[in-house]
């Protein structure tokens, strides 16, 4: 009898205990339902309608690629391309976020920073030629993204010519910079190389290759070459004595000291992009740097600027 009376004392316990196990389950399913933005007649907690607030007002990242040249039309994969014709202004969200690639010529840099939002600057990416540090410290854009492009795009459409040389099998591109990755990612999806640097080593390499257009274009120009090849082949010594000259210069001018083997870096690129046409262009992106350290610090270069200037050589009149 004790035995019974037990057992059926511990089956009503039972019943209960599960009894309110099943209320609790539906009271948490009420709650949540209470809870669910999805429901237009429940109000949310004011807490929880900050976040979702939040949410739809949080940016989605898009990136934009301005300029719809060689470069631009090839980056520009999944991107927002923008052309000559598009308003800058307009076609940038202020609040948005993700890089901006500038694939343009340097000398509309100056309209496409100042038309670009002021809170997006920071996410402009510069794939430039030259000498920029002077455009960009005055701009307040010094510490931007940055890349040096060691590739070769023949004409729109046409397949890149990659700059994996001999001597650096790696490849040369590099990027510094918050959207530097960005950018690496985008050019391996294309089967680019890029290495992601410091700042710290972006800049002697960023001279380098400022040094190499310099030499190779002042050289073919100034001796009728057909191409960079044609220049390192038949004046490899002139060359070779202006790479030396400027690698010195910008030494001593920025404290800058370079990796052994410019000469041969340089030469092994060329290789890679030997049919690339001479022409001295861009100039005060270009060899001004060079040209305004002086005869004392770069006679051989400045020599050959003047030399090509009185042959009616140069597009434009030397300072």
């Amino acid at each position: 009898f004790f035995f019974q009376s037990r057992h059926s004392t511990m089956t009503m316990i039972s019943t209960a205990a599960v009894a309110s196990a099943i209320l609790a389950i539906t009271n948490l399913f009420t709650s949540a339902e209470a809870f669910s933005p999805s429901l237009p007649s429940t109000k949310l907690p004011s807490y929880m309608a900050h976040l979702s607030t939040q949410t739809k007002l949080s940016a989605t990242p898009e990136t934009i690629v301005i300029g719809g040249g060689r470069i631009g039309s090839l980056i520009s994969n999944d991107a927002k391309l923008l052309g000559r014709n598009d308003p800058i202004a307009s076609s940038i969200d202020a609040n948005g976020e993700g890089p901006i690639f500038i694939a343009t010529r340097n000398d509309v840099l100056e309209s496409i920073v100042d038309e670009c939002p002021a809170n997006r600057r920071g996410d402009l990416v510069f794939l430039q030629n030259g000498y920029l540090d002077n455009f960009l410290e005055r701009k307040g854009l010094l510490s931007n993204t940055q890349a040096l492009l060691y590739l070769s795009v023949a004409s729109l459409g046409v397949d890149p010519v990659d700059g994996i040389t001999s001597v650096n099998p790696e490849g040369l591109t590099a990027a510094t910079g918050v959207h530097a990755l960005a950018f690496a990612d985008r050019l391996a999806s294309l089967g680019l190389k890029c290495n992601v640097v410091s700042a710290s080593e972006y800049r002697p390499a960023m001279f380098e290759k400022l040094i190499w257009i310099a030499t190779y274009m002042l050289v073919g120009t100034a001796k009728d070459c057909n191409s960079v090849g044609q220049a390192g082949s038949d004046h490899t010594e002139l060359v070779q004595d202006i790479i030396s000259e400027l690698v010195s210069a910008v030494g001593a001018n920025e404290g800058i000291a370079f990796p052994s083997g410019t000469i041969e870096r340089l030469a092994a690129y060329t290789d890679v992009v030997t049919d690339f046409p001479c022409g001295v262009k861009e100039f005060e992106w270009r060899n001004k740097y060079f040209y305004d350290l002086g005869d004392d610090a770069c006679p051989i270069h400045n020599g050959l600027l003047r030399e090509c200037a009185e042959k009616g050589k140069l597009g434009f009149e030397l300072p």
